[in-house]
């Protein structure tokens, strides 16, 4: 196996909520709420306790979700561009009648 998160049973992390249980890289089904919907995501990416079955989740996996959950993804920003005080002053102005 290739896989640099794939540990020994002596060199896997120790659990920080039971002291007694290793993490191990697992698939597992991840759930969140949006808005008033329950979302659920299959195959998501966590480290799981043998022993008391704590999850913590792939810190990039979740950005990643956050980011296709926003509910502004795929939209334009409504950006406004600042014009910096150099471009003012060499744009002239038209003359006042």
């Amino acid at each position: 196996m290739s896989d640099q998160n794939v540990f020994l049973p002596e060199q896997a992390p120790t659990c920080h909520e039971c002291q007694a249980g290793h993490l191990r890289r697992q698939k597992v089904t991840y759930f969140t709420w949006l808005m008033d919907e329950l979302i659920t995501v299959p195959d998501f990416p966590a480290w799981v306790c043998d022993v008391c079955g704590r999850r913590v989740y792939d810190p990039q996996a979740v950005t990643q979700l956050s980011t296709l959950l926003n509910p502004t993804a795929g939209k334009p920003s409504n950006s406004v561009r600042r014009v910096s005080s150099k471009q003012e002053k060499s744009t002239p102005r038209p003359a006042q009648p």
